[in-house]
């Protein structure tokens, strides 16, 4: 296997791009060790006096309503300190902006209605919560179910 870094001082971001023939055991552990380098820091959710340590993952949606964030669970909603727009930079690629008020988790949607003329539905696993697409945003959201499609595969 070869490593090789190039520098571009015109990136916006950093980016890893894994070339190979074929993805099996050796190539996942590489992509798995990659993702979980780039640490998120701990969220802390909020309920009320509470606040609580919660996986990323069990998180199925963040949306903004009035003047605070929501994280939404397969049964709960908690409030988190922190703007659309920098939960946006910070989350794992698994995140994907779907509408100026919604950040959703690729890997909890359960199916997708699609609409071409309008937002598309999103329903969850295990859950009765849905969220809109926008139309502007659809094109990020399949790039991104693609993404998923070609790791599991």
């Amino acid at each position: 296997m070869k490593i090789r870094i190039e520098i571009d001082e015109n990136l916006e971001e950093d980016e890893v791009t894994i070339k190979c023939k074929e993805i099996n055991q050796t190539i996942k552990r590489v992509q798995q060790s990659i993702s979980s380098a780039n640490l998120i820091p701990k969220l802390i959710f909020y309920k009320n006096d509470t606040e609580y340590y919660l996986n990323i993952n069990d998180i199925l949606f963040f949306e903004t309503s009035e003047n605070s964030v929501e994280a939404h669970t397969e049964k709960e909603v908690y409030k988190i300190k922190y703007r659309l727009y920098e939960l946006e930079e910070m989350l794992p690629n698994n995140f994907v902006r779907v509408s100026k008020s919604t950040i959703l988790n690729v890997n909890q949607i359960y199916s997708i209605n699609r609409n071409l003329t309008s937002s598309s539905l999103v329903q969850f696993y295990k859950s009765y919560k849905q969220v809109y697409v926008s139309r502007n945003y659809n094109k990020i959201l399949k790039q991104r179910l693609e993404e998923r499609r070609n790791y599991e595969s």
